[in-house]
């Protein structure tokens, strides 16, 4: 995904509208959304495969793209179409494997969220019935723009990102590890239990991953407030791993794993979500999120 297309102009690629039938859109620096529903029907795996991203950036130089009219009656959706799979990192924090108590892991632990539960960033934050442990997880996500597949390096990695967004990885703690039959793929899959957006920056508007600051708060108290350069494996180690295990298709998502300042991590009692919590979060330049938790 290499070369300067936007020429520094700062870009959003968002969709918006109802479940299943969000419309693509960008929004340039100036603040301006222009309609990209002449390039494509939405911004999926096909049309970052295709090389729509360059196609949007010289549509836009052009002033071939309309003018849309901003609408706060307007739902904001996932930035990206329900992705092939989401692909997660655990424990890639130091001081958020600190936190609870686990060992630095000493190669990437990997795990699946059902792409299914990819929502916008302002959806309800279902709390799973039965769950007593609803967790939240600030969270650096990586949208692969062409395939990775056995990468020779982690130094070929960043040429297959398309861009980055912020995605809060929610999690359930019982189903996890808390249960006989847990695992982390039970407690990460609960319906809804992926907000990503509000957009997804290109990767060319991002010139290191590893210099974002990330932070979220939970009915306005902070929990937490890093920086992914406290990630034990970087974006580029991660997407190297990955592509020795399987193949990263466009449209994928990668959560890249989340910093200190979970619920998990706290004394007892842990603050838990419960009904009518707000939970807000935020990464440099990636925008911001916020959820009102409700019984599912």
């Amino acid at each position: 995904m290499s070369g300067r297309r936007w020429k520094g102009i700062s870009v959003q690629l968002l969709r918006l509208g109802e479940p299943g039938s969000e419309r693509p859109f960008v929004r340039a620096g100036d603040g301006i959304l222009y309609d990209l529903s002449t390039l494509t029907s939405d911004i999926d795996g096909r049309f970052l495969e295709s090389g729509g991203l360059a196609k949007a950036a010289a549509a836009l130089a052009a002033g071939e793209l309309a003018k849309a009219e901003e609408s706060s009656d307007l739902r904001v959706g996932p930035p990206i179409a329900q992705p092939g799979k989401v692909v997660c990192i655990g424990l890639n924090y130091r001081r958020h494997a600190e936190e609870t108590g686990a060992a630095i892991p000493e190669e990437p632990v990997v795990f699946m969220k059902a792409p299914d539960v990819v929502v916008g960033p302002e959806d309800a934050l279902l709390i799973p019935r039965g769950s007593d442990a609803t967790d939240w997880e600030v969270e650096l996500g990586v949208v692969i723009g062409t395939t990775a597949r056995y990468l020779d390096s982690p130094a070929d990695a960043l040429a297959h990102v398309a861009g980055y967004v912020l995605s809060n990885d929610v999690s359930e703690r019982g189903f996890q590890i808390g249960r006989v039959g847990g695992q982390w793929d039970k407690g990460k899959s609960c319906e809804n239990f992926n907000p990503l957006g509000p957009w997804l920056v290109p990767a060319e508007e991002v010139p290191d991953p590893q210099a974002l600051g990330l932070r979220l708060w939970v009915n306005g108290k902070q929990w937490q407030d890093s920086t992914t350069g406290d990630m034990i494996f970087t974006v580029a180690e991660i997407i190297h791993h990955l592509s020795q295990f399987m193949v990263l298709r466009p449209g994928d998502l990668i959560n890249t794993g989340t910093p200190e300042g979970v619920a998990l991590g706290q004394p007892e009692p842990k603050p838990y979500l419960r009904e009518g919590d707000v939970v807000e979060l935020e990464i440099d330049g990636l925008g911001r999120q916020k959820q009102t938790a409700r019984q599912a």
